[in-house]
């Protein structure tokens, strides 16, 4: 799964929350996918010696104060983030820039994602394209509707590849619908095989691996540039 080589290789990820309302669970479900990474990588079966290497980075969409799109240039036409017209823009550019793959977190309103999310997206195109994709979709039934349309977005708009499988977490019954839609704690822990989701450890850590098996595989060679 890890790339054969003496030096290490350090993957910069970056875990994004698609909500901006308030209040709002988003954060919550970051922070407990963000402890199942970072408890898988640091678990004495992942070699201390492995030649791949992992930072991970939450970002808050909230926090960007990125308005409705207003830049005057079409994206997929602009390589360099000085390009730009706006410092929101190229702020935004430079940190998607540095990062090399992205697990997107989002809810689901209406069958897709939040406008939010979709307008952080759209901001950008070079910065996006060929890098790897892990979707993370919540809802009352799990949110697969959002799944699908980020994957349609992400695979198909902005040639990011996708791994094919999201992982969508349902929040079952009543009582913790109404927790998530007003922000309370869902009391979301890992570590507690009582806790909501405790039970998909499994399912995201597959997901993450085949995450890093996008990585490793890297971009397409010889892969045209959109004019």
């Amino acid at each position: 799964m890890y790339p054969s080589s003496n030096v290490p290789k350090t993957f910069n990820i970056g875990l994004i929350t698609g909500s901006q309302r308030i209040p709002r669970t988003g954060p919550q479900i970051t922070t407990f996918i963000h402890t199942i990474l970072i408890t898988h990588l640091s678990a004495p079966s992942i070699p201390a010696s492995q030649p791949a290497k992992f930072t991970l980075t939450t970002i808050d969409i909230s926090t960007l104060s990125l308005p409705l799109f207003n830049e005057p240039g079409i994206p997929s036409q602009i390589h360099s983030p000085e390009a730009y017209a706006h410092e929101h823009t190229r702020a935004w550019s430079r940190q998607i820039s540095s990062l090399d793959g992205f697990i997107f977190i989002t809810p689901q309103y209406n069958w897709g994602i939040p406008a939010g999310l979709k307008n952080a997206i759209d901001y950008l195109f070079n910065e996006w394209r060929f890098k790897p994709a892990l979707i993370v979709a919540y809802g009352g039934h799990g949110g697969d509707k959002a799944a699908q349309n980020l994957k349609t977005v992400l695979g198909g708009g902005i040639d990011m590849r996708v791994v094919e499988n999201p992982i969508c977490l349902a929040f079952g019954g009543r009582d913790i619908t109404v927790k998530a839609a007003t922000g309370k704690d869902l009391g979301l822990n890992p570590a507690d095989e009582g806790a909501l989701w405790s039970d998909k450890r499994g399912l995201i850590i597959a997901g993450w691996e085949d995450f890093v098996g996008l990585l490793i595989e890297g971009p397409p060679t010889g892969a045209p540039t959109r004019k």
